[in-house]
């Protein structure tokens, strides 16, 4: 039977519960008692596990924790898919939050967000942090394909990503920030992307924007662009393209780079534009490009 743990409190003060593993023993932990309080923020793990049971995939394990909440949705064929909903204002200054994946060998899972997700002040001026960890077994595949990170004024946020790729796991991973709702300077935005794929590493990348980062707003980075975001791509049957692609001809509208790396594989797209819909449209095209194969040349065919 698939168990689904959940705590889902209505203060940021309020304690969670032991969650429960599918057999319906707790998780080990060092303590048996509710995760510490931050003096000044919130810290809470929630974990999506899914498996493939010989016909479809499930997903046995749903822990919520802090300000995650995580849903079930209608599956897309053999793909499951979960919406992680927000339980309460957050990242705020001081919080500790993470997020763990898994997609156990021959799973196919899809994990999205419900709205955008705010990073705020809050009483402090601690910087959060939310750290998303993803482990994609043996032909395997998870779209990760949430709604804008929207950082604010005043806010700190660092956020990373760990990724641990099977050698035969396929990967769509799409992220977006948007720095500053409309006529706001925004916050200080910080992001670290590590991606390892059959043991070996596949790409490390950092980035920095908004005070006191320096020349993130000049024009060898976002320019007067406010809305970023890439896209990575992993998948076994991929033959990628051997020179970066420009998607975009006019710079108001902004641009994307699909760029190969050195796993002939995964491919990466970068794009900066002056809107979020714009951006979406950027990356959108730059997926629809990646999966284009040219029409191989008849003999004699010039």
């Amino acid at each position: 039977m698939n168990a689904t743990t959940a705590q889902t409190p209505t203060l940021r003060s309020a304690p969670a519960a032991e969650p429960l593993r599918t057999d319906g023993a707790p998780h080990d932990r060092r303590s048996t008692g509710p995760a510490p309080a931050h003096p000044s923020g919130v810290i809470a793990t929630a974990r999506i596990r899914a498996t493939h049971n010989g016909r479809t995939t499930t997903v046995p394990l749903l822990h919520n924790d802090g300000p995650f909440h995580l849903r079930r949705l209608r599956a897309r064929g053999e793909q499951a898919r979960v919406c992680v909903l927000g339980a309460m204002s957050a990242p705020l200054g001081g919080d500790r939050l993470a997020l763990d994946i898994t997609a156990e060998t021959h799973s196919r899972l899809e994990v999205t967000t419900a709205a955008a997700t705010i990073a705020l002040r809050g009483p402090t001026t601690a910087p959060a942090t939310y750290d998303v960890r993803v482990k994609v077994g043996d032909h395997a595949t998870l779209h990760w394909l949430p709604e804008p990170l929207i950082s604010t004024r005043g806010s700190t946020l660092h956020q990373t990503f760990a990724i641990d790729l099977a050698a035969t796991a396929h990967l769509l991973m799409r992220e977006e920030q948007l720095l500053g709702r409309s006529g706001e300077a925004p916050g200080h935005l910080t992001t670290r992307l590590t991606v390892r794929r059959g043991g070996r590493p596949l790409l490390e990348q950092h980035t920095a924007y908004g005070d006191p980062a320096p020349a993130w707003d000049g024009p060898a980075i976002l320019g007067t662009h406010r809305a970023t975001g890439q896209l990575l791509l992993v998948d076994p049957k991929l033959h990628s393209p051997r020179e970066p692609h420009l998607i975009g001809n006019d710079p108001a509208e902004g641009h994307a780079v699909l760029t190969p790396l050195a796993d002939p594989q995964a491919l990466i797209a970068t794009a900066v534009a002056p809107t979020p819909a714009q951006l979406r449209h950027l990356l959108d095209a730059a997926l629809a490009y990646a999966y284009k194969t040219p029409r191989p040349q008849a003999q004699g065919e010039q």
